[in-house]
């Protein structure tokens, strides 16, 4: 125990005043020997200083050594000494009388259900920290020397002993049967000052909620208990939900709940946990201010992940302020259109209601599952992209009519829909800002004082050909930003229309792409030339070549030096495809759908380098 590092190597042993001197006097039967009066003064155990301050006798004694030359020297060290963080002042352990309450038949009940996924943890990971919790349980001391709380319900005999009953008149009886005195009253008791210790409360939650202490069975009980799921944060793990779980089985025989949430704990930037003490949270009600209150919520939860803690930035809430804005701008976007019931729909209008329904179907799906593996994070930003991305970025941008012009009212009904199951979505991480808009968007509500918390989350089936629309549709949009590139780059208004050439190979791929390029890029598409025209940049979505005749706009000897680094990169890509298969032990081991995509990569790297080449080819001749 000694660490040579520190003193003499002698041991200086207080069983009475120190946590592990304690437990060294149980191991070695030392004596206890408690010099501490309660209010802090020297007791008669002492011998010597008997009454007076501790904090005074520690000085006195240094005086007293040096008046009697008994003092080698004086130094200063460091010490370990406790301070109490609400009041600052040395916590100075002392032995006291306390109950305990026995922990192993608890312990032992109360682990086999989590490790066996009867009760399941999110994250799975902090099973372990309950198990080493469980299998290392020490005995609970129960009692606290408080004002308040629930009283420890034990009681003294006048003449030593005691007795403990659920109420007076029960320990009064059993008071009276132990001393077999039949007069013993009230009067004669005195009840224990300690009150149980808050946990010691806190773990009967899930039974004291519907009253079950009380009334054990009663319908509430039978009905509700167990409950489905408790959040709550991992440092709480063993004061609270493992002692919840002990009083479900002891008291219940059954378990309190079915799921355990561990939310991450919120830090400062220097990764230490906010605390009134500490001054480094943050007014949440000046946060709310600034940001709005989805703001604070939903950019708070877009960076907690399950179980992991939070490095608190202003700028997670100005984040969810700022989605907060694109959602309100959608919203007065579309409430601002002019509607006409006699109009149809447009081409871009048709393919952009067929693809978000996709978009949306997988969305939905997905957030499904998010939320069965309570992955609360990952479902939002699940939705955060589907709303920033496809429905404003894309999907509003190919349905809105043209400057001044009304939109068809089937359009309009589907972007209404659409937006309708948005909100939805929304609202479980934005509650404030989806009901409000929610109202707005149905006026003729058919139930007063219905509200969007009680409406069902949209569902929508899975069609075959979901997926085939959404990679059709990506394949448009990797052409239109690479339409968008070649404007900025060769500065051409958007205004000034462009041609689009590409071989016509699959008639339905056309049409969706002329509907996109069309009116997201003024873009006209055509079918290809036998020669690729002078002066054109061309590029490649996947395998396909499209061209972009430029006339007098292009640099030809940049382009040339943009698709030559493009070339060197796809033969480098190239020849790590023929390494791989060129590798015995490789294409012998490896599955075959994992050879038949390495064989996929070869033909596609080999197909662009042959479209480069040639347009590198005809740049040059140009």
């Amino acid at each position: 125990y000694v660490d040579i590092e520190f003193g003499t190597g002698c041991l200086k042993v207080t069983p009475a005043h120190d946590v592990n001197d304690y437990m060294l006097g149980e191991k070695y039967n030392l004596p206890s020997i408690d010099i501490f009066n309660d209010n802090g003064t020297l007791s008669e155990a002492a011998g010597l200083y008997v009454g007076l301050d501790r904090f005074a006798v520690r000085k006195q004694i240094e005086k007293d050594l040096e008046a009697a030359g008994l003092l080698e020297k004086t130094e200063a060290y460091t010490n370990k000494v406790g301070y109490s963080e609400r009041t600052n002042v040395v916590i100075e352990p002392k032995l006291s009388m306390q109950w305990f309450l026995k922990m192993e038949h608890l312990a032992k009940i109360a682990l086999e259900p989590v490790m066996n996924d009867d009760i399941k943890f999110y994250p799975a990971k902090y099973k372990n920290t309950y198990r080493h919790w469980m299998e290392n349980i020490k005995d609970w001391c129960i009692s606290r020397q408080l004002w308040w709380g629930h009283r420890i319900p034990a009681y003294f005999l006048p003449e030593g002993g005691y007795v403990v009953g659920s109420t007076p008149d029960e320990a009064l009886a059993l008071a009276q049967e132990k001393t077999g005195n039949a007069a013993l009253t009230m009067a004669d008791l005195r009840q224990d000052e300690d009150c149980l210790d808050t946990w010691f409360s806190s773990w009967l939650w899930p039974i004291s909620l519907f009253d079950g202490i009380n009334h054990p069975h009663n319908e509430e009980m039978n009905y509700y208990y167990p409950t489905s799921d408790l959040v709550t944060g991992p440092d709480i793990i063993f004061f609270w939900v493992a002692r919840m779980i002990m009083a479900g089985y002891e008291y219940e025989g059954k378990m309190p709940f079915e799921n355990v949430y561990f939310t991450g704990i919120v830090r400062d930037k220097q990764g230490r946990k906010m605390s009134k003490s500490l001054g480094n949270s943050p007014d949440p009600l000046e946060l709310i201010e600034k940001f709005g209150a989805d703001g604070v919520r939903m950019g708070m939860m877009l960076a907690a992940p399950a179980g992991n803690d939070i490095l608190f930035d202003e700028v997670l809430c100005e984040q969810g302020r700022n989605f907060c804005s694109k959602i309100w701008n959608a919203f007065r976007l579309i409430k601002g259109w002019e509607v006409d019931d006699n109009g149809q729909p447009t081409a871009a209008a048709k393919v952009a209601n067929d693809w978000f329904e996709a978009v949306l179907g997988n969305a939905i799906e997905e957030m499904d599952d998010l939320f069965s593996k309570y992955r609360l994070s990952e479902a939002l930003m699940a939705v955060y992209k589907l709303f920033w991305d496809d429905f404003s970025s894309c999907y509003l941008e190919l349905v809105k009519p043209t400057y001044g012009q009304p939109i068809d009212s089937i359009t309009y009904a589907k972007v209404i829909a659409n937006f309708d199951a948005l909100l939805k979505l929304l609202h479980p991480f934005m509650p404030f800002i989806t009901e409000e808009l929610w109202q707005n968007l149905w006026t003729n509500l058919d139930e007063p004082g219905k509200s969007i918390m009680t409406v069902k989350l949209p569902v929508i089936a899975k069609a075959d050909n979901h997926q085939e629309r959404i990679d059709a549709f990506a394949v448009a949009q990797e052409v239109v930003a690479n339409l968008r590139t070649i404007r900025v780059q060769k500065n051409i208004p958007m205004k000034e229309a462009i041609e689009l050439q590409l071989a016509y190979e699959n008639r339905a791929d056309i049409h969706l792409l002329e509907s996109v390029v069309g009116k997201m890029c003024n873009a006209t598409v055509l079918q290809a030339e036998e020669v690729k025209p002078d002066n054109a940049i061309s590029f490649m979505v996947g395998t396909t070549e499209y061209v972009v005749p430029m006339g007098d706009n292009i640099d030809v000897e940049a382009e040339i030096a943009r698709m030559e680094a493009e070339l060197k990169h796809k033969e480098g890509f190239l020849q790590g495809v023929m390494k791989k298969l060129s590798n015995e032990r490789f294409v012998s081991g490896a599955p075959e759908a994992v050879l038949d995509l390495e064989r996929k990569k070869q033909a596609d790297a080999e197909s662009i380098i042959h479209s480069l080449k040639e347009s590198i080819a005809a740049l040059k001749k140009a």
